[in-house]
C-alpha cells in the first residue's frame, strides 16, 4: 500500500527554521508533481509550493524568498526548507502527489497525513 510519510514539523520561535520531508513508500515507480499545502485553523487549505518531476518550482507569494522546495528523485523524497518563520506560517502542512505509477496501478492526487508546524511569536 502506498504511503506518503511526512516529518519535520514542530514548535519553533518566530524567525527560526524548520525542514519538512515527505517520503514516498516503496512500490512506487514514478512520481509526478509533488507539493506542500497548509491549512491553518479556520482557513482554507492553500498551496505553499510545488515541484515537478523535472524540478520546476512554484511558490505562494507569502513564502517566496523564505521557503525552498526540493526533491530527490532517487529516493522519492520531497523537502521544504522554511526560514524566517512567522506566526502566520502556523498550520498543518501536508504533502500531495498529483500522480504516481505503482505496482498496483496509477494513483492520482494522493495526500500525506499532515504534520503540525507551530511558530510562536
Amino acid at each position: 500500500q502506498v504511503q506518503l510519510v511526512e516529518s519535520g514539523g514542530g514548535l519553533v520561535q518566530a524567525g527560526g527554521s524548520l525542514r519538512l520531508s515527505c517520503s514516498v513508500s516503496k512500490g512506487v515507480y514514478t512520481v509526478g508533481t509533488m507539493g506542500w499545502y497548509r491549512q491553518a485553523p479556520g482557513k482554507q487549505r492553500e498551496l505553499v509550493a510545488d515541484i515537478s518531476s523535472g524540478g520546476d518550482t512554484n511558490y505562494a507569494d507569502s513564502v517566496k524568498g523564505r521557503f525552498t522546495i526540493s526533491r530527490d528523485n532517487h529516493i522519492n523524497t520531497m523537502y521544504l526548507e522554511m526560514n524566517s518563520l512567522k506566526s502566520e506560517d502556523t498550520a498543518v502542512y501536508s504533502c500531495k502527489v498529483d500522480r504516481m505509477g505503482t505496482a498496483w496501478g496509477p494513483i492520482y492526487d494522493y495526500w500525506g497525513q499532515g504534520t503540525q508546524v507551530t511558530v510562536s511569536s
